[in-house]
């Protein structure tokens, strides 16, 4: 069933049944307060032009059907359909259907009570069968008894069976001329095609916040009731465009007060949080006070909140402080109050729409974590830590300009680190040059060849001068890769061992040959970081010359040199001669050997301890 409701200063408002309601009877709003006419239905502007228009030029269908969620008004606009198509005047100065009814007529009372003959309503959830759809098929060739077209309402249609559905095509393709039909569905999907492609179709959509605030300040000033306007909207809110949800809502709330019908009563008895709170609660996250938005936090826990209420009413209010930011006439609507639209614009202006959708995200993923843990009040408040904690991180774009601009420790505007979090580190490129080794001699056998040596970085002591933290000089080309390895550049750190052979390099200019595996953007993305590593623009060319062999190339000639080196040495070949398969698997220098000792060998090979060599 679906209701919606009437204008306060329309005379015609209230149901001609009212006045012969028993004596002390009590009707529910959502019934008292259900419209009679077109005029009567708010928030369905679309559907009332288009059936006005089609009265007005005579195009009638012989079928509607209405969908919506439910309380939009689908069952109430089906009935006042009926009436119009019936509507009659005693005096007989109606000759047709009209949309037009400032008053009662014939027929009219009876339709709206559904006590009418010639109105049959039907609901399909407990009439599902094709037997019940036979009788109407029977009954409908019959012309109406006294109203001018026997009109046929189906509530929820789509709850009909296969064969019931297909037992009534014909007849809703074909109907009597004195025949009618409307359907209301709140699931227009499982209705078939081959029903919907026989009649049209009105999509009624949900009542806006600010309509039903004021469509139930209207019936409160009816009923004679005191309410607060934070209240009214709290309810609208509440019911998520549903008419009668709203007015079951406010029956609710007035029956709760007992008077005066104030915010606090209202989200008491609905189970929610204070909105203030809530504000709140999001200002200590955004300011990133973790400590104040714990003790918010168990504040509203500890006055009975339910923690998946919380974080739900928090994601509600960022999603309104989102709007706002996006379209701050958001902020007008009156069904919210006025705290919340006042410090909704404030935040609007104050955060980004990067801290803003982080926000949501964790919070959409937090509910359903509170929802499912068993300790829920732990849970949510681990979410609001990581909301703290990692809403406002910068983005790797945001990241390198703070990188470039000297402050590696300060966050872009929009948000502000979370208290209590450890102070940021020095900028990399402060102390990039004193962390890095020159090249190292490797020797063996006599044979000698430059490697960089990829050395962790060293404390500088705390008598030296320190560097200018705006200038990194790179001088050598292992000290760029050692640059790449710092900076955590993989991808740049492999390419600079395995792509590129130095031509030569002095500070600001590099100038290389590449191998065929090189990718075409290196260079291009080789000057752009190493610009944004050392602080100054560098010169990336490639050179006809041969240059130097890749790093790679000088490591594996090392070590193959190493050990062919170790598997011509006599010890090694008797060790190797003893052990049939046996084999040297890799070769290194003892830390504690002078660079001319001969290399130990180690792996497949075990050194001997009495032998000063290995």
């Amino acid at each position: 069933m679906s209701d919606s409701g009437v204008p306060a200063d329309n005379p015609t408002s209230l149901p001609a049944t009212e006045a012969a309601a028993p004596a002390g009877a009590y009707r529910v709003l959502a019934r008292k307060y259900r419209p009679n006419s077109f005029e009567d239905l708010i928030g369905q502007e679309a559907v009332v032009r288009t059936v006005s228009n089609a009265f007005d030029t005579g195009r009638i269908p012989q079928a509607w059907i209405l969908t919506g969620v439910r309380g939009v008004g689908k069952t109430t606009t089906a009935r006042i359909l009926a009436r119009a198509l019936n509507y009659e005047m005693p005096d007989g100065s109606v000759k047709g259907p009209s949309i037009h009814m400032p008053v009662h007529g014939v027929h009219c009372k009876a339709i709206m009570e559904s006590r009418h003959m010639d109105v049959l309503e039907m609901d399909a959830a407990s009439h599902t069968g094709v037997d019940d759809v036979r009788q109407i098929n029977d009954s409908v060739r019959y012309a109406p008894a006294s109203a001018r077209y026997k009109v046929y309402i189906i509530d929820e249609v789509h709850m009909l069976s296969t064969a019931a559905f297909n037992a009534f095509l014909k007849t809703l393709e074909e109907p009597p001329e004195h025949a009618k039909f409307v359907f209301a569905t709140t699931e227009i999907r499982k209705v078939p095609v081959t029903v919907l492609s026989r009649c049209q179709r009105f999509d009624l959509r949900r009542v806006e916040a600010d309509v039903l605030m004021t469509h139930l300040g209207n019936i409160a000033r009816k009923e004679g009731v005191e309410v607060e306007p934070e209240a009214l909207g709290i309810i609208a809110r509440a019911a998520e465009g549903s008419v009668r949800d709203s007015l079951s809502l406010f029956d609710q709330a007035i029956a709760h007060a007992a008077g005066l019908v104030r915010a606090d009563a209202v989200r008491q008895m609905l189970g929610l949080a204070d909105r203030t709170r809530v504000i709140e609660l999001f200002d200590a996250l955004a300011r990133g006070d973790i400590a104040a938005a714990f003790a918010e936090f168990r504040d509203q826990y500890d006055t009975g909140a339910d923690p998946v209420v919380v974080l739900s009413d928090l994601a509600e209010f960022v999603n309104f402080v989102t709007r706002v930011k996006i379209v701050p006439a958001t902020a007008d609507n009156v069904a919210f109050g006025e705290t919340e639209r006042l410090r909704g614009r404030e935040f609007a202006t104050k955060l980004s729409m990067r801290v803003l959708s982080r926000m949501w995200q964790m919070l959409l993923k937090g509910i359903a974590e509170v929802q499912g843990a068993t300790r829920p009040a732990a849970a949510a408040e681990m979410v609001l830590v990581r909301i703290a904690y990692a809403a406002d991180l910068p983005t790797p774009d945001e990241a390198i300009r703070m990188i470039e601009q000297g402050g590696g420790g300060a966050l872009p505007s929009g948000g502000s680190a979370p208290r209590g979090a450890p102070p940021s580190a020095p900028s990399a490129m402060a102390s990039a040059q004193s962390n890095y080794s020159a090249p190292v001699a490797m020797t063996s056998r006599g044979s000698t060849m430059s490697q960089p040596s990829m050395a962790r970085p060293q404390p500088s002591a705390a008598a030296a001068p320190q560097p200018d933290p705006g200038v990194l000089k790179i001088t050598t080309f292992p000290q760029l890769v050692a640059l790449a390895s710092e900076k955590r550049d993989v991808m740049t750190r492999m390419a600079l061992e395995a792509d590129v052979r130095l031509v030569r390099i002095e500070d600001g200019k590099l100038e290389i040959a590449l191998e065929r595996t090189a990718s075409r953007a290196l260079v291009s993305d080789l000057g752009r970081k190493l610009e944004q590593w050392t602080g100054r623009r560098w010169t990336v060319v490639i050179s006809n010359e041969e240059g130097q062999p890749t790093l790679r190339s000088q490591n594996e000639a090392i070590k193959n040199e190493r050990e062919r080196a170790a598997e011509n040495d006599p010890r090694v070949q008797e060790v190797l001669a003893r052990f049939p398969g046996a084999k040297v698997l890799e070769v290194r220098r003892l830390a504690a050997e002078p660079a001319e000792t001969d290399a130990a060998i180690e792996g497949a090979v075990e050194p001997a301890e009495e032998d000063d060599d290995f």
